[in-house]
Protein backbone atom coordinates (compact mmCIF):
# COMPACT_ATOMS: atom_id res chain seq x y z
CA UNK A 1 0.00 0.00 0.00
CA UNK A 2 1.54 3.29 -1.10
CA UNK A 3 1.62 6.10 1.45
CA UNK A 4 0.47 9.41 -0.07
CA UNK A 5 0.28 11.19 3.29
CA UNK A 6 3.56 13.04 2.83
CA UNK A 7 2.54 14.17 -0.66
CA UNK A 8 -0.79 15.65 0.45
CA UNK A 9 0.72 17.18 3.59
CA UNK A 10 3.45 18.94 1.61
CA UNK A 11 1.04 20.21 -1.05
CA UNK A 12 -1.43 21.34 1.62
CA UNK A 13 1.34 23.17 3.45
CA UNK A 14 2.40 25.00 0.26
CA UNK A 15 -1.16 26.13 -0.41
CA UNK A 16 -1.73 27.34 3.14
CA UNK A 17 1.40 29.51 3.00
CA UNK A 18 0.35 30.79 -0.42
CA UNK A 19 -3.12 31.71 0.93
CA UNK A 20 -1.43 33.54 3.82
CA UNK A 21 0.52 35.57 1.27
CA UNK A 22 -2.72 36.42 -0.55
CA UNK A 23 -4.36 37.56 2.69
CA UNK A 24 -1.38 39.69 3.70
CA UNK A 25 -1.30 41.36 0.27
CA UNK A 26 -5.05 42.02 0.20
CA UNK A 27 -4.97 43.47 3.72
CA UNK A 28 -2.09 45.78 2.79
CA UNK A 29 0.41 44.20 5.16
CA UNK A 30 2.63 43.40 2.16
CA UNK A 31 2.74 46.32 -0.29
CA UNK A 32 4.52 46.57 -3.65
CA UNK A 33 7.84 47.61 -2.09
CA UNK A 34 7.47 44.75 0.40
CA UNK A 35 6.99 42.30 -2.47
CA UNK A 36 10.17 43.57 -4.12
CA UNK A 37 12.02 43.10 -0.81
CA UNK A 38 10.67 39.53 -0.49
CA UNK A 39 11.84 38.77 -4.04
CA UNK A 40 15.38 39.99 -3.35
CA UNK A 41 15.49 38.24 0.02
CA UNK A 42 14.62 34.88 -1.57
CA UNK A 43 16.99 35.26 -4.54
CA UNK A 44 19.93 36.74 -2.62
CA UNK A 45 19.70 34.96 0.76
CA UNK A 46 17.34 32.06 1.42
CA UNK A 47 17.68 30.29 -1.95
CA UNK A 48 21.52 30.23 -1.86
CA UNK A 49 21.36 28.92 1.72
CA UNK A 50 18.86 26.24 0.68
CA UNK A 51 21.09 25.18 -2.21
CA UNK A 52 24.15 25.01 0.05
CA UNK A 53 22.22 22.91 2.55
CA UNK A 54 21.02 20.50 -0.16
CA UNK A 55 24.62 19.51 -0.96
CA UNK A 56 25.33 18.50 2.64
CA UNK A 57 25.03 14.75 2.29
CA UNK A 58 27.23 11.72 2.77
CA UNK A 59 29.17 11.01 -0.40
CA UNK A 60 31.55 8.07 -0.78
CA UNK A 61 32.57 5.55 -3.44
CA UNK A 62 29.76 3.12 -2.60
CA UNK A 63 27.11 5.84 -2.81
CA UNK A 64 28.73 7.19 -5.99
CA UNK A 65 28.47 3.76 -7.63
CA UNK A 66 24.91 3.06 -6.50
CA UNK A 67 23.72 6.51 -7.55
CA UNK A 68 25.53 6.75 -10.89
CA UNK A 69 22.47 5.55 -12.79
CA UNK A 70 20.17 8.12 -11.20
CA UNK A 71 22.73 10.86 -11.97
CA UNK A 72 22.85 9.82 -15.64
CA UNK A 73 19.06 9.63 -15.86
CA UNK A 74 18.66 13.02 -14.14
CA UNK A 75 21.19 14.68 -16.48
CA UNK A 76 19.43 13.20 -19.54
CA UNK A 77 16.09 14.47 -18.21
CA UNK A 78 17.50 17.99 -17.81
CA UNK A 79 19.05 17.99 -21.28
CA UNK A 80 15.82 16.62 -22.73
CA UNK A 81 13.74 19.23 -20.89
CA UNK A 82 16.02 21.98 -22.17
CA UNK A 83 15.57 20.72 -25.76
CA UNK A 84 11.80 20.38 -25.30
CA UNK A 85 11.68 23.97 -24.08
CA UNK A 86 13.17 25.06 -27.41
CA UNK A 87 10.49 23.38 -29.54
CA UNK A 88 7.27 23.09 -27.49
CA UNK A 89 6.33 26.77 -27.19
CA UNK A 90 6.18 28.30 -30.67
CA UNK A 91 3.95 31.34 -31.01
CA UNK A 92 4.17 32.32 -27.32
CA UNK A 93 5.08 35.90 -26.44
CA UNK A 94 8.77 36.16 -25.55
CA UNK A 95 8.24 36.92 -21.84
CA UNK A 96 5.86 33.97 -21.43
CA UNK A 97 8.08 31.69 -23.50
CA UNK A 98 11.04 32.36 -21.18
CA UNK A 99 8.86 31.52 -18.17
CA UNK A 100 7.69 28.28 -19.79
CA UNK A 101 11.21 27.24 -20.80
CA UNK A 102 12.46 27.81 -17.25
CA UNK A 103 9.46 26.00 -15.75
CA UNK A 104 10.10 23.03 -18.06
CA UNK A 105 13.64 22.42 -16.82
CA UNK A 106 12.83 23.37 -13.24
CA UNK A 107 10.17 21.45 -11.29
CA UNK A 108 9.25 21.49 -7.61
CA UNK A 109 11.19 18.25 -7.03
CA UNK A 110 13.55 20.14 -4.75
CA UNK A 111 10.76 20.96 -2.26
CA UNK A 112 8.32 18.08 -2.68
CA UNK A 113 10.71 15.41 -3.92
CA UNK A 114 12.44 14.17 -0.76
CA UNK A 115 9.31 13.75 1.35
CA UNK A 116 7.35 12.11 -1.47
CA UNK A 117 10.19 9.78 -2.47
CA UNK A 118 10.69 8.63 1.11
CA UNK A 119 6.97 8.17 1.74
CA UNK A 120 6.43 6.14 -1.42
CA UNK A 121 9.76 4.44 -2.13
CA UNK A 122 11.40 4.24 1.32
CA UNK A 123 14.88 5.26 2.48
CA UNK A 124 16.63 4.30 -0.76
CA UNK A 125 14.09 6.39 -2.66
CA UNK A 126 15.01 9.34 -0.42
CA UNK A 127 18.69 8.92 -1.29
CA UNK A 128 17.92 8.74 -5.02
CA UNK A 129 15.72 11.84 -4.76
CA UNK A 130 18.50 13.81 -3.06
CA UNK A 131 20.90 12.86 -5.88
CA UNK A 132 18.27 13.46 -8.61
CA UNK A 133 17.84 17.15 -7.78
CA UNK A 134 21.56 17.99 -8.05
CA UNK A 135 21.63 18.16 -11.91
CA UNK A 136 18.35 20.10 -11.80
CA UNK A 137 19.81 22.69 -9.43
CA UNK A 138 22.86 23.06 -11.67
CA UNK A 139 20.69 23.48 -14.79
CA UNK A 140 18.20 25.88 -13.19
CA UNK A 141 20.99 28.20 -12.03
CA UNK A 142 23.06 28.03 -15.21
CA UNK A 143 20.98 27.42 -18.36
CA UNK A 144 17.81 28.50 -16.57
CA UNK A 145 19.25 31.79 -15.40
CA UNK A 146 20.02 32.80 -18.99
CA UNK A 147 16.27 32.84 -19.73
CA UNK A 148 15.84 35.76 -17.34
CA UNK A 149 19.19 37.54 -17.37
CA UNK A 150 19.80 39.97 -20.20
CA UNK A 151 23.12 41.55 -21.14
CA UNK A 152 24.54 43.46 -24.13
CA UNK A 153 27.00 40.66 -25.03
CA UNK A 154 27.79 37.03 -24.16
CA UNK A 155 30.77 37.91 -21.98
CA UNK A 156 28.66 40.17 -19.79
CA UNK A 157 25.90 37.56 -19.67
CA UNK A 158 28.34 34.84 -18.57
CA UNK A 159 29.73 37.15 -15.89
CA UNK A 160 26.24 37.94 -14.56
CA UNK A 161 25.33 34.24 -14.46
CA UNK A 162 28.59 33.04 -12.89
CA UNK A 163 28.49 35.68 -10.15
CA UNK A 164 24.82 35.04 -9.30
CA UNK A 165 24.43 34.06 -5.60
CA UNK A 166 22.67 30.80 -6.49
CA UNK A 167 25.38 29.73 -8.93
CA UNK A 168 28.04 30.50 -6.32
CA UNK A 169 26.09 28.40 -3.81
CA UNK A 170 25.99 25.47 -6.27
CA UNK A 171 29.76 25.69 -6.83
CA UNK A 172 30.60 25.91 -3.13
CA UNK A 173 28.12 23.18 -2.23
CA UNK A 174 29.49 20.82 -4.88
CA UNK A 175 33.05 21.27 -3.62
CA UNK A 176 31.95 20.67 -0.02
CA UNK A 177 30.03 17.52 -1.02
CA UNK A 178 32.80 15.98 -3.15
CA UNK A 179 35.46 16.79 -0.55
CA UNK A 180 33.16 15.89 2.37
CA UNK A 181 34.20 19.15 4.00
CA UNK A 182 31.99 20.04 6.99
CA UNK A 183 31.01 23.63 7.60
CA UNK A 184 31.97 25.09 11.01
CA UNK A 185 29.25 24.43 13.58
CA UNK A 186 27.94 27.97 13.99
CA UNK A 187 28.12 28.63 10.22
CA UNK A 188 26.33 25.37 9.42
CA UNK A 189 23.59 26.19 11.93
CA UNK A 190 23.18 29.63 10.39
CA UNK A 191 22.92 28.23 6.84
CA UNK A 192 20.35 25.61 7.89
CA UNK A 193 18.27 28.18 9.78
CA UNK A 194 18.18 30.54 6.81
CA UNK A 195 17.49 27.66 4.40
CA UNK A 196 14.55 26.61 6.56
CA UNK A 197 12.85 29.90 5.72
CA UNK A 198 13.16 29.48 1.95
CA UNK A 199 10.00 27.47 1.25
CA UNK A 200 7.95 29.76 3.48
CA UNK A 201 9.20 32.99 1.90
CA UNK A 202 9.01 31.67 -1.69
CA UNK A 203 5.41 30.47 -1.34
CA UNK A 204 4.45 33.62 0.61
CA UNK A 205 5.75 35.65 -2.34
CA UNK A 206 3.77 33.48 -4.79
CA UNK A 207 0.67 34.21 -2.69
CA UNK A 208 1.25 37.99 -2.83
CA UNK A 209 1.49 37.79 -6.63
CA UNK A 210 -1.58 35.54 -6.84
CA UNK A 211 -3.59 38.11 -4.86
CA UNK A 212 -3.77 40.18 -8.05
CA UNK A 213 -5.00 37.22 -10.17
CA UNK A 214 -8.74 36.37 -10.31
CA UNK A 215 -9.16 32.64 -9.56
CA UNK A 216 -11.28 32.14 -12.68
CA UNK A 217 -8.30 33.24 -14.80
CA UNK A 218 -5.99 30.50 -13.47
CA UNK A 219 -6.84 27.91 -16.13
CA UNK A 220 -6.57 28.94 -19.77
CA UNK A 221 -5.22 27.34 -22.94
CA UNK A 222 -1.59 28.26 -22.19
CA UNK A 223 -1.46 27.28 -18.51
CA UNK A 224 -3.33 24.03 -19.20
CA UNK A 225 -0.94 23.25 -22.06
CA UNK A 226 2.06 23.84 -19.80
CA UNK A 227 0.54 21.72 -17.01
CA UNK A 228 0.06 18.86 -19.47
CA UNK A 229 3.72 19.12 -20.57
CA UNK A 230 5.01 19.32 -16.97
CA UNK A 231 2.76 16.70 -15.34
CA UNK A 232 2.06 14.19 -18.12
CA UNK A 233 4.24 14.53 -21.21
CA UNK A 234 7.68 14.85 -19.56
CA UNK A 235 7.19 11.94 -17.08
CA UNK A 236 5.74 9.82 -19.90
CA UNK A 237 8.90 10.38 -21.96
CA UNK A 238 11.01 9.54 -18.89
CA UNK A 239 9.05 6.33 -18.33
CA UNK A 240 9.46 5.27 -21.96
CA UNK A 241 13.19 6.07 -21.84
CA UNK A 242 13.68 4.11 -18.60
CA UNK A 243 11.81 1.11 -20.00
CA UNK A 244 13.81 1.15 -23.24
CA UNK A 245 17.05 1.55 -21.28
CA UNK A 246 16.07 -1.28 -18.88
CA UNK A 247 16.68 1.03 -15.91
CA UNK A 248 16.23 -0.43 -12.41
CA UNK A 249 12.56 -0.19 -11.40
CA UNK A 250 13.21 1.87 -8.27
CA UNK A 251 15.43 4.35 -10.13
CA UNK A 252 12.79 4.55 -12.87
CA UNK A 253 10.01 5.09 -10.34
CA UNK A 254 11.81 7.92 -8.55
CA UNK A 255 12.77 9.53 -11.88
CA UNK A 256 9.25 9.39 -13.31
CA UNK A 257 7.56 10.73 -10.17
CA UNK A 258 10.07 13.56 -9.65
CA UNK A 259 10.00 14.53 -13.33
CA UNK A 260 6.22 14.87 -12.99
CA UNK A 261 6.38 17.46 -10.20
CA UNK A 262 4.65 20.84 -10.76
CA UNK A 263 6.39 24.10 -11.65
CA UNK A 264 8.79 25.30 -8.99
CA UNK A 265 7.66 28.28 -6.94
CA UNK A 266 10.99 29.93 -7.78
CA UNK A 267 9.66 30.33 -11.36
CA UNK A 268 7.34 33.08 -10.13
CA UNK A 269 10.12 34.53 -7.97
CA UNK A 270 12.48 34.79 -10.95
CA UNK A 271 9.78 36.24 -13.19
CA UNK A 272 9.03 38.85 -10.51
CA UNK A 273 12.72 39.70 -10.10
CA UNK A 274 13.50 40.04 -13.82
CA UNK A 275 10.18 41.38 -15.18
CA UNK A 276 9.09 38.33 -17.20
CA UNK A 277 5.29 38.24 -16.67
CA UNK A 278 5.10 37.25 -13.01
CA UNK A 279 1.30 36.88 -13.16
CA UNK A 280 1.52 34.23 -15.88
CA UNK A 281 4.37 32.48 -14.03
CA UNK A 282 2.31 32.40 -10.84
CA UNK A 283 -0.69 30.97 -12.68
CA UNK A 284 1.54 28.19 -14.07
CA UNK A 285 2.89 27.40 -10.59
CA UNK A 286 -0.52 27.36 -8.90
CA UNK A 287 -2.45 25.46 -11.59
CA UNK A 288 0.24 22.81 -12.10
CA UNK A 289 0.50 22.35 -8.32
CA UNK A 290 -3.29 21.93 -8.03
CA UNK A 291 -3.41 19.42 -10.88
CA UNK A 292 -0.38 17.53 -9.49
CA UNK A 293 -2.53 16.51 -6.51
CA UNK A 294 -4.26 14.21 -9.01
CA UNK A 295 -1.48 13.34 -11.47
CA UNK A 296 1.31 12.44 -9.02
CA UNK A 297 -0.74 9.82 -7.14
CA UNK A 298 -1.93 8.44 -10.50
CA UNK A 299 1.69 8.07 -11.67
CA UNK A 300 2.54 6.28 -8.41
CA UNK A 301 -0.38 3.88 -8.80
CA UNK A 302 0.51 3.26 -12.45
CA UNK A 303 4.13 2.49 -11.51
CA UNK A 304 2.89 0.07 -8.88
Amino acid sequence: MMDFTSLFEMQGMLFLIMILGMILKKRGVVRQDGKAFLTDLVIQVTLPASILKSFQMEFNQQILTSCMVIVIVAVLIQVGSWLLGMILYPGFADQRKKVLQYATICSNAGILGNSIAEGIFGSLGLLYAAIYVIPQRIFMWSVGLTYFTEAPDKRTLVKKVVTHPCILAVAVGFVLMIGQIPLPGFFNTTVRTIAGANTFLAMLLVGTILADVPVRELPDRETLYYSFIRLVFVPLLVLIGCRLGKVDSLVAGVSVVLSGMPAASVTAVMASKYGKDEIFATRCVVLSTLLSMVTVPLWCVFLG
